[in-house]
């Protein structure tokens, strides 16, 4: 090429190193080979065994343990907050009371059946009898509207006034373990008048004081007072005249909620409370029986002519069952140590044979229904449902403490039974009923009936998917050649 002829234009696809243009997609095999053994020549080859050393290794990130409490309080907190959490504490914690007492009553009864002459299971199968009945009038208690709820509960305070009053008539009225609180109905069928008179207390108290709020008429204490004291103070009587000293102060203990509700000045709630302990302190003093019950707190040693026998025969039991318990049925303290041990003591035998965890277990279960109760009255804007949330959960709590406290010895022995847990049918088919206002009370809630009805349809698609499921026949497959 001379000096005055032009140079060729250089193709694009040539490449350093190489002295004549390639074409991008012509060449002969050999040619475009040896293109590309030259262009991974280039690179720098990396050494075996450092594929990726570049790169340090990711350290999994660093769990901070307080942002890790606070999402799960954060999330606990809405589980708390949603609508339907009442409802379901209250459905779930009482049948599981119910199911755990009916076990507990068959296992702490057998012997006592036996001593008896009886049937091992005879005590179980009228506590499951009373639980099926229970059971029907929770279920009425649910389906029933507020309004009847209201005008049921006049004619229950009648109904009961005027039975406490036969338990006092020569004849109809029996004693039982020193206190006339029972009918006979004939053979092994008692009922206790006193245990419908808590709840027609409850229902009738609210009632009027949501008449009184609704007039405006509760800012004055003679309207706040009259005619609920007297009432209560009524039936107080009738139980004293049998001596039943513990139904006494459950009674006492819902007036005081139902007063601490309604907005009692303090002055005369405490004026009120303190009447309440002169009289409970009169009637103490005038009782050796209650005197040396009294005297029974703390007791280590029977003490003389063994009367505080029942009360330390429960602290060796709970002492027995240690973590976990010795097993179920297989408690000592009921072959005839421990007085009553279905009844005011089933606790006891519970913690023997279940252990610390069985009774941390039953107190779990009635802080969950006394929350639930307490988030049912704080929320509603019915007074007739404050009041009567109030009263049911004042109740229940209050019986609860009494029991299980005689039974750790913090407090005298007041033969109140364990709401839903222990043995007797009297005192369960008014408290079944009462669990049932709480859970009609929880599904009226506003958020919590616009979610229940949220939920049918979906619960109705998937019943209708498990019921097309459990139609179908199996079909038997033909052979291969077969038509």
């Amino acid at each position: 090429m001379t000096p005055d002829q032009p140079a060729a234009p250089r193709s694009r696809t040539a490449r350093p190193g190489i002295g004549r243009p390639v074409p991008r997609s012509g060449g002969t095999p050999r040619l475009r080979e040896a293109v590309r053994g030259r262009g991974r020549a280039a690179s720098p080859a990396r050494p075996r065994g450092t594929a990726g050393a570049s790169r340090p290794p990711r350290r999994p990130p660093r769990v901070n343990v307080l942002d890790a409490l606070r999402g799960l309080q954060q999330r606990v907190r809405r589980a708390w907050d949603r609508p339907l959490t009442a409802y379901y504490l209250l459905l779930g914690g009482s049948l599981l009371i119910l199911v755990l007492g009916l076990v507990m009553v068959y296992s702490a009864s057998q012997i006592k059946a036996l001593q008896s002459g009886l049937s091992p299971s005879y005590f179980f199968r009228k506590q499951l009898f009373a639980a099926a009945l229970g059971g029907a009038l929770m279920l009425l208690a649910v389906r029933m509207p507020i309004k009847l709820h209201r005008a049921f509960a006049y004619p229950l305070l009648a109904v009961s006034l005027f039975l406490m009053c036969l338990v006092q008539v020569p004849g109809m009225g029996i004693a039982v373990n020193g206190n006339r609180n029972w009918i006979s109905f004939g053979g092994p069928f008692l009922l206790q008048p006193s245990e419908f008179g808590k709840l027609a207390l409850v229902l009738w108290g609210a009632d009027l004081l949501a008449r009184k709020q609704d007039k405006r008429l509760l800012a004055q204490w003679k309207h706040l007072l009259v005619p609920l004291v007297p009432a209560t103070g009524m039936l107080l009587g009738l139980i004293m005249l049998g001596g039943d000293m513990g139904t006494a102060i459950i009674l006492t203990a819902i007036l005081f909620g139902l007063l601490w509700l309604a907005g009692a000045p303090t002055r005369l709630f405490a004026g009120v409370l303190a009447f309440a302990g002169v009289i409970g302190m009169v009637l103490i003093k005038t009782s050796a029986n209650r005197m040396s019950r009294l005297a029974c707190i703390g007791a280590t040693e029977p003490g003389a002519h063994d009367q505080c026998w029942q009360a330390v025969h429960g602290i060796y039991a709970l002492a027995n069952g240690g973590w976990f318990g010795s097993g179920l049925g297989a408690s000592m303290e009921k072959w005839g140590e421990l007085p009553e041990p279905h009844t005011d003591f089933i606790f006891a035998i519970t913690g023997e044979e279940l252990g610390l965890a069985g009774t941390l277990s039953v107190l779990v279960l009635f802080a969950a229904l006394g929350y639930a109760g307490i988030r049912v009255a704080g929320r509603t804007e019915d007074p007739f449902v404050r009041y009567a949330a109030g009263g049911v959960t004042t109740w229940i709590t209050a019986q609860a403490v009494v029991n299980i406290g005689a039974v750790l010895g913090l407090l005298p022995i007041a033969g109140v039974p364990l709401p839903l847990f222990s043995y007797g049918g009297s005192a369960l088919l008014p408290t079944m009923f009462a669990v049932g206002l709480l859970i009609a009370f929880a599904r009226a809630e506003p958020g919590a009936r616009a979610a229940l009805a949220m939920r049918q349809p979906a619960l109705r698609k998937k019943l209708a998917r498990v019921r097309r499921k459990t139609m179908r026949r199996p079909v038997k497959r033909r052979p291969s050649g077969e038509r």
